[in-house]
């Protein structure tokens, strides 16, 4: 069993498939193409998107706010299971951690692309005013990368120590070079493996709350000011929860994806889909909540300055935009879960794409309707986008399989370690109970 494991993480080092190159190549072409669009808005400024001095957040903020909710996900999903020590866990949290890494990078990225020139990163980072939440953001998403690299990093020591001494296969002089450095001369020994354990344990402790405070922070960023529409007490969980519910549908996507390429059904199979659903579910019912909950309090006083903003959303312009989210980003996803013929890979996965699909509408939602309808009694021009803005958005979106596929191109798309461990601790307590030691999945 244990060769079984290190064989189907190397599968896309060694056997990337003959498609692997295609795929590459195609979503290279959408970050091309981002990156070329960035550099022309960088040259020209933020005149060339449709924002506006009325409209001043539109398609970048929603980007940041999403890909930082997806990488929330990953990583604190992947924390609470090491904490509770769940051994389904263990096939898929490489490729939490390594999402949660991808999407938060792309995140952080679009605070300096939603600033328009480069001057302006440095003014604020060298002129900082303490009182700014956008000060607070930028510290705690500084804080959150660095913690999420290492526990994505930690795990990887051992493994690159197996890849380099106990695999089979022949890896090139610069590869070796690149496991031995990453190895820390691991050796496997008790003190080192007790050292793992506590640094794991630690940086799993740890990267809860820190995830929670940069999601808070980002809700704080829009509920502390006086606009209709955001100035709301419930923004923080509101954020959280939501950040949770696009993380957990993010990993299943992810999760489905490499396991259909690289054939990991006998390690991810249907349990790991069906807990990921429930938690999913879990989330989805909140989230449910707290929408139905912010809109009857404000629809129910009906503040005059709220009520052009309520209407636009729910029966005038964003209208057509807001129940496809509901009813497809909300209500279909969680039946797909809760009706048992349809908890399964594929309705798990179809309910998913939908959840990560719907909740990049709704923070659009969030962030664009309260600017349309601004201070005063103003009303703003309408808003959705121009081509920079959809050309930097969908290449963002493709860079996260695309580096994806290249971080596991490098490292083991199953974190070996972990899984060996596991299979050994069965191996012996099956041993006691006299029977054969199996990891199979149902």
């Amino acid at each position: 069993m244990i060769d079984e494991i290190r064989e189907a993480a190397i599968r896309p080092i060694a056997k990337p498939g003959k498609w692997w190159g295609v795929l590459f190549a195609f979503l290279g072409l959408f970050v091309l193409a981002a990156l070329a669009t960035y550099v022309y808005q960088l040259k020209n400024g933020l005149g060339v998107t449709a924002l506006k001095d009325g409209v001043f957040y539109g398609f970048y903020m929603t980007d940041l706010v999403t890909f930082i909710g997806i990488s929330y996900g990953g990583a604190v999903v992947s924390a609470i299971l090491r904490l509770t020590n769940a051994a389904w866990r263990a096939p898929i949290t490489r490729l939490a951690e390594g999402m949660a890494v991808v999407s938060l990078i792309l995140g952080a990225a679009f605070a300096i692309v939603d600033m328009g020139k480069l001057p302006h990163l440095w003014w604020v980072l060298v002129t900082p005013n303490p009182q700014s939440p956008v000060i607070w953001d930028i510290v705690a998403i500084s804080t959150y990368v660095v913690a999420t690299l290492i526990f994505f990093f930690l795990p990887l020591i051992p493994d690159s120590a197996i890849l380099l001494n106990g695999s089979a296969h022949k890896f090139s002089s610069w590869r070796k070079k690149l496991y031995s450095m990453v190895s820390l001369k691991w050796k496997g020994v008790p003190a080192q493996r007790k050292t793992l354990a506590r640094m794991m344990s630690l940086m799993a402790v740890l990267i809860i709350p820190l995830a929670i405070s940069v999601h808070s922070v980002l809700a704080w960023v829009f509920a502390v000011t006086s606009r209709e529409g955001w100035h709301s007490s419930i923004f923080g969980p509101y954020f959280v929860v939501g950040a949770l519910f696009s993380g957990v549908a993010a990993v299943i996507l992810v999760v489905s994806a490499f396991r259909k390429a690289y054939h990991l059904e006998k390690f991810i199979g249907q349990k790991q889909f069906r807990y990921m659903g429930l938690l999913m579910l879990v989330l989805g019912a909140t989230y449910l909540y707290f929408t139905f909950a912010e809109f009857l309090t404000e629809g129910y006083v009906q503040y005059v300055n709220t009520v052009p903003f309520l209407r636009s959303l729910l029966a005038a312009d964003y209208a057509p935009i807001f129940w496809p989210f509901v009813i497809f980003g909300l209500i279909i996803p969680i039946l797909l879960v809760a009706i048992p013929k349809t908890r399964n890979v594929k309705g798990v996965t179809i309910a998913a794409a939908l959840v990560v699909a719907g909740m990049w509408v709704k923070r659009f939602l969030i962030i664009v309707p309260p600017l349309r309808h601004g201070l005063f009694g103003i009303t703003n021009p309408s808003y959705m986008g121009n081509w920079v803005e959809w050309v930097i958005t969908l290449g963002a979106v493709a860079a996260i399989p695309f580096f994806l596929m290249l971080m596991f191109r490098l490292f083991p798309v199953l974190p070996i370690y972990e899984m060996q461990e596991i299979a050994e601790e069965q191996s012996q307590l099956q041993s006691k109970a006299g029977d054969a030691p199996s990891l199979k999945t149902e």
